[in-house]
């Protein structure tokens, strides 16, 4: 086999893949297909948070028996979107809807401008129950909108003698967190096209990030077997965990209505539509008890995080369960006990998010860390350095960190590149004059696990396959998706490094279920890690064929494989390998006690924000970001620094931007002028730098990479606005009109109990 100690493709800045076709226009999204005789569909939604349905009227005016309508009764087989938890939301309300954007009736017709006007036509008629809006309303149980308590789901992580260890406390620091909903503002909205063959079964077409989510939803939906179920991914405008869940439900609102209109169609949401109904990121509380020593050691960490779940659980048992690992952050500490809830409440569910959890607990341990600094008499770095986690100590589920990591190291890097000490000293000169501007510079530290939780990948049991033609020319075929964060061009690098090709002999096959196999969603920083090392692995194993059969010697050049292939596909025929996920045997995790390697491997990072708050107009700007990561390898430099550079952005946006505006469950700023996201004028500079520690479960010692950038821009921001006012801030958005109202107060929110 070929010498792996060298690379000559992974680590450089192959060029993007699909890159020429979307710079020419020529790539084609899913609002770009037309099929022959194809209508519109449109949805029909709920109008009020909570209710039961008493009835459905088509007002007068519309010419009804032009349009296809679909109600729950035209389901097929079950009226429901697996996920996690079976039977858990409706694809259509039948007799009950539990937030404002339930989908109750769907429609079809062939113009579709005369679909809005219909949609506005149907009244339904509802019996108002009693609803709940927010965490602390649904902890409370005086309403109950699911289950027996409204706890979607709930983890109990312990570690050591908690209780034992506040006595011995120098000083014991308390503080409560909160984070807002979040949009993900992909470019390209929601949309498929549904059709029913000739051949029976149907078709979908989309815009998504994990076709067999999707693939799975459609068997239960219409009872139908796998083989008379296909899902296509077409180019896909952004995702970032927004088009995870949320295509199962409006593909099968497609399928029924052309299955019902016997023609194909396509239902695209507009952004007022697309805002409003599909999911967002869970809006968050975290309470942080800390026992720390007079050194600033944490001796004990009591946590409880809360996510708000929306109506429906979609994937809110895997954000609770990330959120509740990353709660402890990058620290080591004896005794630590986390209880962690999801609550169901009447707004629309809330599903995936880059991150996945982990920004939300990371926010609320990164905030608090500056708190125990202060209350020490310490500075945020320092009591960083003290408490690190370090190779050989145990995370809060009891994980030994295996992997060497320098944390402390890269730290001093973070600090020397952002000329940390030297501005923070200047500012602290600067503020201290009539400047209405104050300047202020902080750091957050943090890790993010790679691949799926826990005993998730096991679960999954991915598959890849790989297949040459008489050319030499590889394929690779997974169910991986491609959404503009480079999945395509990595792969195919991978692939190109095992058998000594160029970059441009390697291509990805358009997901289709039909014809890649299942290796697993596009989530988790799983697929550089966890599908790059199958695809590795298929290549050498397509490469020990040819050897087998005595066409390729042990070392190989690429006319050597070329003239192979063509051989063997003359000779024997088609030219495929696979390779199956193997667990490794040395990682084991205890669903049941919650305890043990809850990843593979951790990625880390160090984060430093500067920014400039004027306490005239009570505005923030970023001026400048230093990102500092140890991802593993780097398979393409470029791609990972943008990946890094996007979710900085996204971090601006959570931070200091984003608010969405409840109003009766409803989103009320569901439009792009009232939405506020940061644009290029509110980006700051950004420079990014690498640390790499090759990982063993990785290819090439490659880590996941893509959801870490966006976990640490918004303590990181709200550290350094705290060091430039004074202020503790403890919510995010924090927008003008919060920060005047909490610089207005003489109390600050986290205080030391000694």
């Amino acid at each position: 086999m070929r010498d792996t100690t060298q690379t000559r493709i992974v680590g450089t800045t192959a060029l993007r893949k699909e890159g020429h076709d979307k710079v020419t226009g020529s790539a084609r999204y899913i609002d770009d297909i037309a099929l022959p005789g194809m209508w519109h569909g449109a949805t029909v939604r709920s109008r009020i948070a909570r209710g039961k349905i008493k009835g459905i009227r088509f007002g007068a005016g519309i010419a009804w028996d032009e349009f296809v309508i679909v109600t729950a009764k035209d389901i097929p087989g079950e009226n429901c979107i697996p996920l996690i938890v079976d039977h858990d939301q409706p694809v259509l309300a039948e007799t009950q809807v539990n937030h404002p954007e339930e989908a109750v009736v769907l429609l079809a017709h062939p113009d579709k401008a005369r679909l809005h006007e219909a949609v506005a036509a149907v009244e339904i008629d509802y019996e108002p129950l009693p609803v709940v809006f927010t965490i602390e309303e649904s902890e409370q149980q005086q309403t109950i909108v699911w289950g027996e308590n409204n706890v979607i789901k709930r983890f109990l992580v312990e570690k050591g003698d908690v209780d034992a260890a506040w006595q011995r406390a120098a000083h014991i620091v308390t503080g409560e967190y909160h984070t807002g909903a979040q949009e993900q503002l992909y470019i390209e909205n929601n949309g498929v096209i549904a059709e029913w063959p000739e051949s029976g079964g149907v078709t979908i077409r989309g815009s998504m990030q994990c076709p067999y989510y999707v693939h799975k939803a459609l068997l239960r939906v219409f009872d139908l077997p796998a083989e008379k179920v296909r899902v296509i991914q077409e180019e896909t405008g952004g995702a970032f965990g927004g088009k995870e869940d949320y295509p199962s439900m409006i593909a099968a609102h497609a399928g029924l209505l052309a299955k019902k209109a016997g023609r194909p169609v396509k239902i695209i949401y507009d952004r007022e539509e697309d805002l409003a109904a599909t999911t967002k990121r869970h809006p968050s509380r975290t309470r942080y008890r800390t026992a720390i020593d007079k050194d600033g050691r944490l001796l004990a960490m009591e946590i409880q995080v809360d996510l708000d779940g929306g109506a429906y659980a979609t994937v809110t048992p895997t954000v609770l369960s990330r959120a509740t690992i990353h709660a402890s952050g990058p620290y080591f500490c004896e005794n630590i006990r986390i209880r962690s809830h999801a609550w169901a409440t009447n707004l629309p569910p809330h599903g995936a998010f880059r991150g996945f959890g982990s920004p939300q607990t990371l926010f609320g341990i990164e905030r608090h860390m500056d708190q125990i600094a202060k209350a020490v008499g310490i500075s945020p770095q320092e009591v960083r350095r003290r408490n690190f986690l370090a190779q050989g100590k145990t995370t809060a589920t009891g994980q030994e960190i295996r992997d060497p990591i320098d944390m402390p190291g890269m730290l001093d890097r973070a600090l020397k590149v952002s000329g940390y000490d030297a501005k923070h000293a200047r500012f602290a000169r600067e503020n201290a004059t009539s400047n209405p501007v104050k300047r202020g510079i902080g750091i957050a530290s943090f890790m993010h696990g790679a691949g799926f939780t826990g005993s998730g990948e096991r679960y999954l049991n991915s598959l890849v396959g790989l297949e040459a033609d008489a050319t030499g020319h590889i394929t690779v075929l997974v169910s991986s998706t491609e959404f503009g964060q480079g999945t395509n061009t990595t792969l195919s690098q991978i692939a190109a490094e095992a058998l000594g090709l160029p970059h441009e002999d390697v291509s990805v096959a358009q997901p289709d279920t039909q014809r890649v196999p299942n290796s697993g969603p596009t989530v988790a920083s799983r697929t550089t890690m966890i599908v790059g090392q199958l695809v590795k692995n298929a290549a050498e194993a397509l490469a020990g064929t040819l050897q087998e059969k005595k066409l390729l010697g042990e070392k190989f050049t690429a006319e050597e494989f070329r003239a192979a292939c063509a051989a063997y596909t003359e000779r024997i025929g088609a030219l495929r390998a696979e390779a199956r996920y193997q667990a490794p045997k040395d990682i084991f995790w205890d669903d049941a006690a919650y305890k043990g390697e809850a990843y593979p491997a951790f990625a880390w990072a160090v984060y430093v924000a500067e920014v400039a708050v004027d306490t005239r107009t009570y505005t923030t700007q970023v001026v400048n970001f230093y990102a500092l990561q140890e991802v593993g390898r780097v398979i393409n430099p470029l791609l990972a620094a943008g990946q890094i550079e996007g979710g900085v952005a996204q971090g601006v946006g959570y931070a200091l931007y984003e608010k969405v505006v409840w109003k009766d469950g409803r989103m009320s700023n569901n439009q792009m002028t009232n939405y506020i996201m940061p644009t290029a004028v509110d980006v700051p500079n950004i420079e990014v730098f690498f640390e790499e520690m090759p990982c063993e479960h990785g290819p090439y010692g490659a880590k996941g990479l893509g959801e870490l950038p966006h976990d640490g821009p918004a303590p990181a921001i709200l550290n350094a606005i705290q060091d430039a006012t004074g202020v503790s801030f403890t919510s995010i958005p924090l927008l003008p009109e919060d920060m005047y109202l909490r610089m207005a107060e003489t109390a600050e929110t986290v205080g030391s109990e000694k």
